[in-house]
């Protein structure tokens, strides 16, 4: 069975979520489970450049006081710490992230998908910019891969079409916000599901039972939403 998870790296419920499923996997114990990351940008006219704060971008975004807006986003954080990351949502460097969403697709060819993990990380944790190909370049040497071959990915536009036809896969579908998993072609799950709710959503795909819907937390285009 496979399931079908779109993702950007700017989006902290897409982190939590990753790690909720892993969680489920873990737990569900199948070992016939695949999973496979699909591109979504939440911004594809996003900056390579730094150009604000985190703090003032959300102020600016959900027309909050400043306060109120490093309020909401230490309480994305504390959710991310709950799943035993060291979230540092207030000082991420957001930028454009379609390299990194091109990098992960090659990674995922030669079989290390291990780089998801480690892109998360480097921008909620590490705080890295995932637009400077400096740094993909060294998650992706620990990871093992070829650096010729990586400097040919990032310096050109290989993968490029498959991001977009995820994308174009994601708007057919009627995804809107992510995380967005699809479990078993089955279950559409909205959000970042509790560990519960996926466990669920692929105990019942395993034993073949109907197709349902469940929503959760999401960032989409407009913004991320506490509940979907």
């Amino acid at each position: 069975m496979k399931i079908e998870i779109w993702s950007d790296y700017a989006c902290p419920f897409c982190y939590i979520g990753e790690k909720r499923l892993a969680r489920a996997l873990s737990e569900v114990g199948n070992k016939n489970i695949s999973v496979e990351f699909k591109s979504f940008e939440l911004d594809p006219e996003a900056s390579r450049n730094v150009e604000s704060s985190t703090p003032e971008r959300f102020a600016l975004k959900y027309g909050l006081s400043l306060p109120a807006a490093k309020e909401r986003i230490e309480q994305i954080s504390l959710m991310g710490r709950r799943e035993g990351v060291d979230f540092r949502y207030a000082t991420t460097r957001y930028t454009n992230t379609f390299d990194a969403l091109r990098l992960t697709k090659f990674a995922q060819e030669r079989g290390h998908d291990e780089i998801i993990t480690k892109l998360f990380d480097a921008y909620f944790t590490k705080n890295l910019e995932l637009s400077d190909h400096a740094v993909l370049k060294k998650i992706a040497a620990e990871c093992g891969l070829e650096a010729a071959e990586v400097d040919d990915v990032l310096s050109g536009d290989r993968y490029a079409e498959d991001v977009r036809a995820d994308e174009i896969h994601a708007a057919r579908l009627g995804i809107h916000g992510v995380p967005y998993f699809v479990v078993g072609g089955k279950y559409g799950l909205s959000g970042a599901q509790s560990v519960e709710i996926l466990k669920q959503a692929i105990t019942d795909a395993l034993t073949d039972e109907a197709e349902e819907q469940f929503n959760g937390m999401t960032c989409g285009v407009d913004g991320c939403h506490f509940a979907g």
